[in-house]
C-alpha cells in the first residue's frame, strides 16, 4: 500500500507565508511526478504545481512568483512554499504522485488566509 501524508496547513494573514510537505511512503518503486493541487469550497480541484523526478516544474499562473515547488527525492517528499498569500489562496490543498504507475491523493491540508 503507499500512502501520502500532507502537513503544514494552516491560518495565516494576507501577506503572510506557508510552507507545505507531502511524504509518501509504503511500497514504492518509482515516483514520477509529485504535485500539489487545491480545491476551494464550490470549485473544482486545480493544479497549484507538479514537478517531475528530473526536476522540471509546472505552476500555475495563479501562484507563479509566489509558490515554489521543489523535492526531494531521497525523502519520497514533495514541498510547497508559499510567499505572499492572498484571500484567493484559501482552499485545501491536496498533494497527488505518480507512485508505480498509479496516481495517489494524500488527504488534504486546509490553508486559510486572512484578509
Amino acid at each position: 500500500q503507499v500512502h501520502l501524508v500532507e502537513s503544514g496547513g494552516g491560518l495565516v494573514q494576507a501577506g503572510g507565508s506557508l510552507s507545505l510537505s507531502c511524504t509518501a511512503s509504503g511500497s514504492i518503486f518509482s515516483i514520477n511526478v509529485m504535485g500539489w493541487y487545491r480545491q476551494a469550497p464550490g470549485k473544482q480541484r486545480d493544479l497549484v504545481a507538479t514537478i517531475t523526478s528530473s526536476g522540471n516544474t509546472n505552476t500555475a499562473d495563479s501562484v507563479k512568483g509566489r509558490f515554489k515547488i521543489s523535492r526531494d527525492n531521497a525523502k519520497n517528499t514533495v514541498y510547497l512554499q508559499m510567499n505572499s498569500l492572498k484571500a484567493e489562496d484559501t482552499a485545501v490543498y491536496f498533494c497527488g504522485a505518480d507512485i508505480n504507475r498509479f496516481w495517489y491523493w494524500g488527504q488534504g491540508t486546509q490553508v486559510t488566509v486572512s484578509s
